[in-house]
């Protein structure tokens, strides 16, 4: 198929760091959409969905969010192809019946991430590979029907529900976002200056290994043959 056309839920609150990298590492289409301020799509005529990372947590009551949930709900129940980034991948946990807890703590930073190889969201991917995190939920409860398909010592990092793929790593960010998104957080100093020493040309390039999840997705997309005859045209 040509270029997959997807709808970009942003959440995070017009970063301009989320924008630049989704658009760089997703060969896509993106119609993007700044669900922080309540913009989202009124229909789902789309190849499929991204929900991006956000400093906020699933289980606050910002107004925003309840209807970025109740599209994500009704955009699954359609059969839309859709991926979350860290928020987006609690969002989509939650939504379709899992639980999201704060850890009490983060985990950021550098760090080692298991995938089981039971999806195509993590072909040419090792078994154990690198990744930037930084997070303090977690999913500590999967939808039901729902596959663990990679996870480390903190949490769960990647599930998936039929059509549906949630990652907590962020594969999207460079070395830029990593420390600025470092340096936003209250951390005792100690450990604030290890996570950056750690943002380095050798940890991000093997990081890169884990930006083929995006390009995994989108040749999921292009393949999938679910149809989808009954939603009604785009007007976006």
């Amino acid at each position: 198929m040509s270029r997959p056309r997807i709808a970009f839920l942003n959440a995070a609150h017009s970063d301009a760091n989320t924008r630049r990298n989704f658009r760089r590492e997703l060969d896509a289409d993106l119609v993007e959409f700044d669900a922080t301020d309540g913009h989202l799509p009124d229909n789902f005529d789309f190849d499929a969905a991204v929900v991006s990372g956000s400093r906020a947590s699933v289980y606050w009551d910002d107004g925003w969010i309840p209807p970025l949930k109740e599209w994500v709900r009704e955009a699954a129940e359609t059969g839309l192809p859709m991926l979350g980034i860290c928020y987006g991948h609690q969002l989509l946990a939650d939504v379709l019946g899992g639980e999201v807890r704060d850890m009490g703590e983060y985990e950021i930073g550098y760090r080692e991430v298991e995938h089981s190889g039971e999806s195509p969201l993590f072909d040419g991917i090792n078994d154990r590979f690198v990744a930037f995190t930084t997070h303090s939920d977690e999913v500590v409860e999967l939808p039901p029907g729902a596959t663990s398909i990679a996870e480390n010592d903190y949490s769960n990092h990647a599930f998936r529900k039929g059509d549906v793929f949630g990652v907590q790593f962020h594969p999207e960010y460079d070395m830029a976002t990593a420390e600025a998104v470092t340096l936003g957080k209250d951390l005792p100093e100690e450990r604030l200056q290890r996570v950056l020493d750690g943002i380095n040309e050798e940890n991000y390039a093997a990081a890169a290994e884990a930006k083929l999840v995006f390009e995994n997705f989108t040749d999921y997309v292009g393949t999938r043959t679910t149809k989808r005859d009954d939603i009604p045209p785009s007007s976006a």
